[in-house]
C-alpha cells in the first residue's frame, strides 16, 4: 500500500508543480485571457460546459470514435500480423507497404478520408482505424518472430495445422506483443482524431478546439487541452497499462512495464 501511494505521489507531483507554477505565474505577469487564461477561468468555463450538456456530448462522441476506430483495427491488424509471421511470402509481399505506411502520420490521410467518406463520423473513424491499424499490424508480426522456432517446430512435429498454430501457439506468443501495440496504437489515435474532428465533423474535442481558435476562446482551448490528456492517462493507467501487465505476466515477454 505504501509503495503504491509513493508510486501515485510521484506520478501526480509533476502536475501539481505545473498547476502551482500556472496559478502564480498568470497572475503576477498579468497576462491576458485571450493569451492564456486563469486557472479560475478554465474551471468557470468547465462548470458551464458541463451544465450545459456540450462537454459531455462532445466528450461521448470522440470516445466512441477512438473506441470504434481502434476496435476495427485491431480485429482486422491482428490475424493480419499473424498471417504476415507465419507466412515469408505474405510478409515479403507486404513488409515494405507497412514500413511505408507506418512513416506516415494518421493525418496525412485526411485528405483521402474526406473524398473517400465524405465530413462526418465515416472520415474520422477511418483515420482512428489508420492510426491503430498499422502499429498494432507491426508489433504483432515482431511478437510472432518472437516465438521461439524450437516451440514451432514442437508443435508441427506433434501433428498441428495451421488452424491450430494460429490460436493455439501465434496468438498466444504474440500476445505481449500485441498488447504493445495496442497501447502505443492508442496514442496515435487520439492525435489522428483530433486532427481529423477539426477538419471532417461538426462534434467532438478536436472540433471544439477548432470553434475555440477561431473565437479566440482560450479557457475552452485549454480545458479541452485538459480533457483529452485525462482521458487518456485513465485509458491508459486504468485500462491499457493492466491489460499489458496481465498479458505479459500471462504469456511472457517484455518485463518492466509501467507502473
Amino acid at each position: 500500500m505504501r509503495e503504491r501511494a509513493t508510486r501515485l505521489a510521484w506520478f501526480v507531483s509533476p502536475f501539481l508543480v505545473l498547476i502551482a507554477v500556472w496559478a502564480i505565474t498568470i497572475p503576477a505577469a498579468n497576462v491576458s485571457p485571450r493569451v492564456f487564461p486563469s486557472i479560475g477561468g478554465v474551471w468557470d468555463t468547465f462548470v458551464e460546459m458541463l451544465l450545459d450538456g456540450s462537454l459531455l456530448a462532445n466528450t461521448g462522441a470522440s470516445l466512441l470514435r477512438v473506441v470504434i476506430g481502434a476496435a476495427i483495427a485491431i480485429l482486422l491488424g491482428v490475424p493480419f500480423g499473424i498471417l504476415m509471421g507465419m507466412s515469408k511470402a505474405v510478409a515479403g509481399f507486404f513488409e515494405p507497404l507497412l514500413r511505408f505506411s507506418v512513416a506516415l502520420a494518421g493525418i496525412a490521410w485526411i485528405p483521402i478520408a474526406t473524398l473517400a467518406f465524405g465530413y462526418g463520423e465515416g472520415a474520422v473513424v477511418f483515420i482512428v482505424f489508420n492510426a491503430v491499424f498499422f502499429a498494432i499490424v507491426y508489433q504483432t508480426l515482431l511478437g510472432v518472430r518472437q516465438i521461439p522456432v524450437s516451440l514451432l517446430r514442437a508443435a508441427r512435429s506433434l501433428g498441428a495445422g495451421r488452424l491450430r498454430m494460429f490460436f493455439e501457439i501465434y496468438l498466444p506468443g504474440a500476445m505481449p506483443a500485441i498488447a504493445v501495440g495496442a497501447r502505443t496504437g492508442m496514442g496515435f489515435a487520439w492525435r489522428g482524431l483530433i486532427a481529423a474532428e477539426i477538419i471532417a465533423t461538426s462534434l467532438g474535442l478536436g472540433y471544439t478546439l477548432f470553434l475555440a481558435r477561431q473565437y479566440y476562446e482560450t479557457d475552452v482551448i485549454i480545458l479541452v487541452m485538459i480533457v483529452i490528456g485525462v482521458l487518456w492517462l485513465i485509458m491508459d493507467r486504468l485500462v491499457l497499462v493492466p491489460i499489458e501487465r496481465r498479458t505479459i505476466q500471462r504469456w511472457g515477454g517484455r518485463q518492466g512495464v509501467d507502473e
